[in-house]
């Protein structure tokens, strides 16, 4: 999953407007954040594949020191406990984190082990399934969470146009038939996978620094016809 992590993230704001945006947003891409950075290193293993289904064109071979259901709750421990100055806000921080491998459990084909080196694994495997369903059911997905957000801010609901604008850009560049991750998969294996967890780690990063800010801006700004 991929924009609808960014959905839920805004929901979790919307429900929580007085936790700052960045302990969210960043929280929420927190576990694709490390994964990046282990698969760029070699700590996890990926390899393109013509069969992984959606907009993935990659087999995780072996994820399990940051997207196993183990190392899943430790990180996002480890991450919540940033914020361990206000309770509220680790424990929103921690959840958010958490919940990014609750909805990979939806799309991920078998590939989520219980601990590292587990033989038993999660996935519900709809990448496979639907291989072109599945991107249009995250998008279905992340709408209905944002119609959620803008019902919770009601007469601020002209703040999410902006994340809004970002999450649809991010649904359409990710499409099978856009996807960066088919080029790369086309590149000899080592640097497909240097690529790969490059991409991923960028990925994160930057669309929640861009709905960070333009929270942080909404925060600001009175809505109209506010007193």
């Amino acid at each position: 999953m991929y924009v609808g992590h960014f959905a839920i993230g805004l929901g979790l704001h919307a429900r929580f407007p007085t936790i700052k945006p960045a302990a969210i947003m960043f929280g929420i891409g927190f576990l694709d954040m490390v994964y990046g950075v282990f698969v760029a290193t070699g700590i996890d293993r990926v390899s393109p594949s013509d069969s992984a289904g959606g907009y993935l064109f990659f087999d995780l071979d072996y994820i399990d020191w940051d997207h196993s259901l183990a190392m899943a709750l430790l990180w996002s421990l480890a991450y919540g406990l940033l914020f361990r100055r206000d309770r509220l806000a680790s424990l929103v921080a921690g959840c958010a984190a958490f919940s990014h491998f609750l909805a990979d459990a939806i799309v991920h084909n078998g590939d989520l082990a219980l601990w590292p080196n587990s033989q038993a694994h999660l996935g519900f495997g709809l990448w496979h399934a639907l291989p072109i369903g599945s991107w249009a059911l995250e998008g279905l997905f992340a709408a209905c969470i944002m119609a959620y957000c803008v019902r919770q801010r009601g007469r601020g609901a002209g703040s999410m146009l902006g994340p809004s604008i970002v999450l649809i850009v991010l649904f359409v560049q990710l499409s099978p038939w856009l996807s960066p991750m088919k080029l790369v998969a086309g590149l000899p294996l080592h640097a497909a996978t240097v690529a790969h967890g490059v991409l991923v780690t960028i990925g994160s990063l930057i669309p929640a620094l861009i709905i960070t800010a333009l929270l942080n801006r909404s925060t600001r700004t009175p809505p109209t016809g506010a007193v």
